[in-house]
């Protein structure tokens, strides 16, 4: 086994190379494989306090608002179960219509790509969340039902399967840890 990790090894080196300063062929090559990172950022500021802070757990409110340059403001608040706002978006909903909106995005993309002309597109998605006993809890499976309207001429076949493709790049389903199912519709 030493044997053959010395030889990957020695099979490997050429590629230790400093891309920073070379120009060479090699450099561009590892420089495109590489996976690009890209950084977001927002600010969640607390805006239940009704003057007494957290003095006790009826004497504030959940709300919060979020913010990141260059955006509309979000008005937040915790889900009316845990004494939240319903008028306001809870982390919960926020989860689902990320996942929602990522898959949408891929899969407009995949059929413009594929020559699928969408024209609507409504994705009414539902998720399920298990509040354990000690007041914990975790989401077990969203379900996604896109409705999507194609031109004529469109195959519907292949509308269809690009929801598997844009399921398989959607960021923020390859990011968590329940199963996300996707029952599109397709007319």
């Amino acid at each position: 086994m030493a044997r053959t990790l010395l030889g990957t090894i020695k099979e490997i080196s050429h590629l230790s190379v400093d891309c920073r300063t070379s120009a060479n062929s090699r450099c561009r090559d590892l420089k495109s494989d590489m996976a690009r990172r890209h950084s977001y950022a927002a600010t969640i500021t607390w805006t239940g306090n009704t003057g007494t802070g957290t003095s006790g757990y009826r004497n504030y409110e959940r709300s919060y608002d979020i913010s990141a340059s260059q955006k509309s403001t979000i008005a937040g608040s915790s889900d009316p179960a845990f004494r939240g706002d319903r008028t306001r978006w809870n982390p919960e909903d926020l989860l689902l219509a990320s996942l929602s909106a990522c898959h949408q995005l891929w899969y407009l993309h995949l059929c413009a790509d594929a020559g699928v002309v969408v024209n609507t597109y409504v994705d009414e998605a539902v998720g399920v969340m298990e509040e354990s006993v000690d007041g914990s809890g975790q989401f077990v499976e969203v379900t996604l039902s896109p409705k999507v309207s194609v031109a004529p001429g469109s195959d519907k076949a292949k509308a269809l399967s690009l929801h598997h493709d844009a399921h398989a790049k959607c960021f923020i389903a390859r990011s968590v840890n329940f199963p996300v199912v996707c029952k599109p519709i397709i007319d």
